[in-house]
């Protein structure tokens, strides 16, 4: 990541005003900077030098300005270099400022960083806007002028508001084994680096091993969806003991093979189908609106529950079967196409896709409140929450978007176990839901929450571990 420069009060900064004649400011700049008078300013120079002026750097920045500006690779920057690197990074800082200046009248104020900010699909409330104005603005007069925005980034080697937002995306690493969440975006630099499927692999082993490690939990959930009624009780210890002694303890994993390999393709096709979505929803390469985000990320996730759809017919029938009753996937599906036909892979579709829009527009909406809360308590000195927070936000939100969906995708398992269960005859959706709202009650539609909402931390905390090994053994560090 990139780390903040925080100006120390009084700092010598203010000297070096844009004037027509910047060379030699940098020319003083650079003589100061240079300690033994070598001609050449090295890293720790520019780190000793930067910091006596009240520039506080972090251990990479440095780093960063020098590889970006040492041309000849001499591990020093001679003058030219220097003015050089200062010149390249100002025209950048005078493009984003000219961006952020909406009505150009050379001032930024806090409506228009607003602004950029929706642009970006993020809503600031005004004391957030006031607040990155304020770590700006060196004259108090609550706008920004090119001197300040110059002053403040000049060796700041990240574009800030960039930066806030990369920290707050909705982490999508967390694989809570329901996959409907909205895909992640990646910035251009990214997608030129292919830094992306590095990221989606990781994030696919991060869900693999959680789905692998909750799968008895998420096994005793399908049971009690399907086979839990008020005449027929099945607590969680009991579960665990009859599914052992039906089938010894890898039992407790029937269906975790398919629901791992389906991440692959649920992924690939998500991430296609979510940057062809967004580029038919923004009008004419605009930027995307969060509701339009929203919408692109639902269609995603709905085409691509369409593609793999059959699998989780066979994730459900696996997870349901008796010792012997399937040899294995091949297996399984051949046996459902010569009994059933194709249109048994489509059972349970309906509520499926309609679980969609609740959970992931619940998730979103809690998730953005949680955020918002916390940076107007807490983001007083950093934009970056710590993981703990993030974790926190990320596993609330799509809780309650389990919970709004839940009874969506008990109907959903029901529908897809039928034929596998002897002489229920098939319900379409709505007699089903009557059907369990009669014989059981509401709760009826709530059987299974508990080892559902038991496999979430461990679900959390897993995909999260495995995610950043992956990354760091992939050379994707942040």
């Amino acid at each position: 990541g990139c780390v903040r420069l925080k100006r120390g009060r009084g700092s010598t900064a203010g000297k070096y005003r844009s004037n027509e004649d910047n060379t030699k400011t940098f020319a003083d700049l650079f003589e100061k900077l240079d300690a033994n008078k070598d001609g050449k300013v090295d890293v720790s120079e520019l780190k000793t030098g930067l910091a006596a002026m009240g520039f506080s750097m972090g251990k990479g920045e440095a780093q960063k300005i020098f590889a970006s500006g040492d041309t000849d690779k001499d591990e020093g920057l001679d003058f030219e270099e220097f003015s050089k690197y200062l010149k390249e990074h100002e025209k950048k800082l005078r493009l984003t400022f000219k961006s952020l200046d909406k009505n150009q009248d050379g001032r930024i104020d806090a409506r228009e960083i607003q602004q950029s900010f929706k642009d970006l699909g993020l809503n600031l409330t005004d004391r957030d806007a006031e607040k990155i104005l304020h770590s700006i603005d060196a004259d108090g007069t609550m706008t920004v002028d090119w001197n300040e925005w110059r002053e403040h980034f000049l060796f700041n080697p990240a574009d800030d508001l960039q930066e806030i937002i990369r920290y707050w995306k909705h982490s999508t690493v967390l694989d809570i084994g329901d996959s409907l969440t909205i895909p992640d975006e990646f910035t251009e630099e990214e997608k030129t680096t292919g830094i992306w499927w590095k990221q989606l692999v990781a994030g696919g082993m991060a869900g693999a091993v959680s789905r692998t490690g909750t799968a008895p939990l998420d096994r005793m959930k399908v049971f009690m969806q399907v086979h839990s009624s008020k005449s027929n009780k099945i607590s969680l210890v009991d579960g665990f003991k009859q599914m052992i002694k039906e089938g010894g303890v890898a039992s407790l994993w029937r269906g975790n093979g398919v629901n791992v390999i389906k991440i692959a393709p649920e992924t690939a096709i998500k991430f296609m189908a979510y940057e062809q979505y967004k580029k038919l929803l923004a009008k004419d390469g605009g930027k995307i609106q969060s509701h339009e985000r929203f919408m692109a990320g639902s269609l995603a996730g709905a085409t691509a529950q369409t593609a793999i759809y059959p699998m989780e017919v066979m994730k459900t029938r696996l997870t349901l079967r008796k010792t012997g009753q399937y040899s294995g996937m091949f297996d399984c599906a051949k046996k459902i196409l010569k009994k059933e036909g194709v249109k048994a892979f489509y059972k349970g579709y309906v509520p499926n896709i309609l679980g969609i829009i609740p959970y992931a527009g619940i998730d979103l909406a809690v998730y953005e409140t949680l955020k918002n809360a916390w940076l107007s308590r807490y983001a007083k000195d950093t934009a970056n929450p710590g993981i703990l927070v993030l974790l926190g936000c990320g596993t609330i939100s799509s809780t309650c978007g389990q919970l709004a969906s839940y009874p969506l995708a008990l109907v959903r398992t029901r529908m897809q176990a039928q034929a596998s269960m002897e002489g229920s005859e098939q319900v379409s959706m709505s007699k089903l839901v009557k059907k369990i709202m009669q014989k059981e009650g509401f709760f009826g539609l709530y059987r299974g929450i508990l080892p559902n909402f038991m496999k979430v931390i461990p679900a959390v905390s897993i995909s999260y571990v495995v995610y950043e090994y992956m990354r760091s053994g992939l050379g994707i560090s942040k």
